[in-house]
């Protein structure tokens, strides 16, 4: 299919879900879609439209609020929207374990893939809407969005084989849970929000109009296709009945009794949760005292791992310094990180993805940007590299 070819089709299929959901549910539900394709072909492109009309909207025309115009920098609205983007394919991911989760508990049956669908085409709207946002006064428009409630509603029966009587209570289930579950899995999957810290601040942005264009890459396509490839062998092994993280304990027992300079570990703390067998887990420890602290943590992201990886593909690479502090994103070895380091201070954080899964992270105390760096040394990144290439 060429790419003409390709867009009459996503076009149609669009206007069918959103104009006639009814008759278009029954030919989705009978489609064989794997869940890599579903992302490649559809989430992917339509889920960029509300991230990239944000951000076209914040440099053209800036974001106002009570009369106030504040043009960021070209940099600052493009992680804003990278991030926002990230956020939006794994909220998909999520929504769909919660659908899959409930089915049986409303007569309905678990189906991994038509749970997918669902998710997908039922956030058809909302995607659709955040257009609005390129249009001056138009961006409240958006929450025209919330048709997709009414098209999840209706796919539920078709998609779910859950009875028509129970399908508004599992709609409002599917909220109720999918709200708490984004809930917990926003404090877990919080490092991902390194993606932004590396951009200057809101008051580094421009109030007069102006906009700064440092050089921005390009897309990798190629990285998208394999990130969409290991989320679906991830469900694969979800579905099996695998693990898709490691225990919280074991990546505590990852973290070294104590510090170059003589920091001893004073306390730990893990955590971990899951949904639908989908979850993430985490462990941290603190060494040393007030005066010279530095908190270490290892986040196994699972399945979302792949998503944060996006963020690499996209290429993006930003230097800011402002003062004494100095901010960096971009590839180092390989491995998406992010830096802050104030040099008055000598207060920092280093944080990288490693094997496309873990991101571990080093914050506090230190005498330089590379004395940050070997902090996560001591912890065995070659094991979670390899853990993470293996997909254990």
């Amino acid at each position: 299919m060429n790419n003409e070819q390709y867009g009459a089709s996503l076009l149609q299929r669009v206007k069918a879900i959103l104009l006639q959901p009814r008759a278009e549910w029954p030919v989705i539900e009978a489609e064989t879609t794997s869940i890599a394709s579903l992302y490649k072909s559809y989430i992917l492109p339509l889920a960029a439209i509300g991230p990239v009309a944000g951000f076209i909207h914040a440099v053209v025309f800036g974001n106002s609020f009570f009369g106030i115009t504040h043009r960021p920098s070209f940099m600052s609205a493009l992680s804003s929207a990278v991030v926002s983007y990230i956020f939006t394919l794994i909220g998909v991911f999520l929504m769909a374990l919660v659908i899959d989760f409930l089915a049986p508990r409303f007569g309905g049956t678990a189906n991994r893939n038509n749970a997918f669908k669902l998710a997908a085409y039922s956030a058809t709207a909302a995607w659709v809407a955040g257009a609005f946002q390129l249009i001056p006064g138009l961006g409240m428009l958006a929450i025209l969005g919330l048709y997709g409630l009414y098209l999840l509603f209706v796919g539920i029966p078709v998609m779910m084989k859950a009875p028509e009587d129970k399908a508004l209570i599992y709609t409002g289930a599917i909220l109720a849970v999918g709200f708490v579950a984004g809930l917990i899995f926003s404090v877990i999957l919080a490092p991902l929000m390194l993606l932004t810290s590396s951009v200057p601040e809101v008051g580094n942005g421009s109030l007069s109009g102006s906009v700064n264009v440092p050089g921005v890459g390009s897309l990798d396509l190629g990285e998208l296709e394999k990130a969409g490839e290991k989320m679906a062998a991830a469900n694969e092994r979800a579905q099996s009945g695998q693990a898709t993280t490691l225990p919280s304990k074991q990546l505590a027992a990852m973290l070294p009794a104590a510090l170059p300079g003589g920091l001893v570990k004073t306390n730990t703390h893990s955590s971990g949760t899951s949904v639908g067998g989908v979850g993430a887990s985490s462990a941290s420890a603190s060494y040393g005292d007030d005066e010279k602290r530095i908190d270490l943590t290892i986040t196994d992201l699972g399945i979302a791992g792949s998503l944060a990886t996006l963020g690499g593909a996209m290429n993006m690479e930003s230097e800011s310094q402002n003062g004494t502090v100095i901010e960096k994103m971009g590839k180092i070895d390989g491995r998406l990180t992010t830096i802050r380091y104030d040099s008055a201070s000598k207060d920092g954080r280093y944080g990288m993805i490693v094997g496309d899964r873990f991101n571990v992270q080093a914050d506090g105390y230190a005498d330089s940007i590379a004395d940050l760096r070997a902090v996560l040394n001591q912890i065995d990144l070659d094991a979670l590299e390899a853990i993470g290439r293996s997909g254990e």
